[in-house]
């Protein structure tokens, strides 16, 4: 299956420092374009274990004895490890958000462009659906949902419009949400508020807050000493947990201090913010709001 070019290919993968005889984790295995990366540069006894929990990205499989595609959402990273005899790993690398694959195809509903069905799931086969969340979220969890994980200052007259649209008839397709939106929308930037409308949406749908903090937690007990997680995010809310994690080994506040003023922290952070150059974004759109930080366990 035709999957885009992946982002920051070089910079993730030479983030991880491979060894050729590490354990390797990629938690959005995708398209397979990064675990490709970080094949070619394992030896015969290195291993690599990839997630996915979209089942299109079954059909990238990648034949090789080292290689090992679990198909489960990665908040399960530790039990899926476990499973396969695994407890630490050299390197976990992260490329967060839609797949370039997912928005192009039309009835998984995760772009603006084209009419769908309210769908966003990541994984097709189970759970909360975007029909869900618009047509039986009451108007306060709606407003909660477009304020925190869209950043839309009208949240309460978005969550207020579309309840009072649905009294009539459910909302069912991309078309009649953009209709209840459309006093929202104004020409000059219709897209952006509607990108960050559905941005909020899929969030909920697919839990992904919740999900990436408890990944994260996660890595601190799979990473050996010096293992290291190379992460890519692509809105603020993401890069965010992922910052505050590198730099407190949490989410909120500051770590605690012992008697002599020293802070423990579970990581270092390996260079600065990374981003995509100008060519890259010109050859891949999709990369334009990539954020790449890579940290190392201590």
């Amino acid at each position: 299956m035709e999957y885009h070019n992946p982002v920051l290919l070089k910079e993730t993968v030479d983030g991880l420092s491979i060894k050729p005889n590490g354990v390797y984790v990629d938690v959005t295995f995708g398209g397979g374009g990064h675990s490709r990366e970080i094949m070619k540069r394992l030896g015969p006894d290195g291993r690599l274990f990839a997630f996915d929990q979209d089942r299109d990205a079954l059909l990238n499989v990648i034949d090789d004895s080292r290689f090992t595609l679990i198909p489960e959402n990665f908040r399960f990273i530790k039990r899926f490890l476990r499973f396969h005899q695994v407890r630490k790993v050299d390197g976990i690398l992260g490329d967060f958000g839609v797949s370039s694959h997912q928005f192009d195809v039309a009835e998984r509903g995760f772009s603006t462009r084209f009419e769908s069905d309210l769908d966003m799931r990541m994984n097709q086969t189970k759970g909360l659906s975007a029909y869900n969340v618009i047509n039986e979220y009451e108007e306060l969890s709606l407003r909660k949902v477009f304020l925190e994980f869209g950043e839309l200052r009208n949240a309460p007259k978005l969550a207020r419009s579309i309840v009072g649209a649905r009294r009539s008839e459910p909302i069912k397709t991309s078309v009649e949400l953009k209709e209840v939106l459309k006093p929202f929308l104004p020409k000059h930037k219709e897209h952006k508020i509607l990108a960050q409308i559905y941005q909020a949406i899929r969030i909920e749908v697919n839990q992904e807050i919740e999900v990436l903090k408890e990944f994260l937690l996660q890595t601190q007990e799979l990473l050996d000493n010096n293992g290291r997680i190379s992460l890519i995010s692509y809105h603020s809310l993401e890069d965010r947990l992922v910052k505050r994690f590198i730099r407190n080994g949490m989410f909120e506040g500051e770590p605690e201090k012992d008697i002599y003023g020293n802070v423990y922290v579970p990581f270092k952070k390996v260079g600065g913010l990374i981003v995509p150059s100008d060519q890259e974004i010109k050859i891949n759109n999709r990369a334009r709001s990539a954020k790449l930080r890579i940290a190392e366990r201590v």
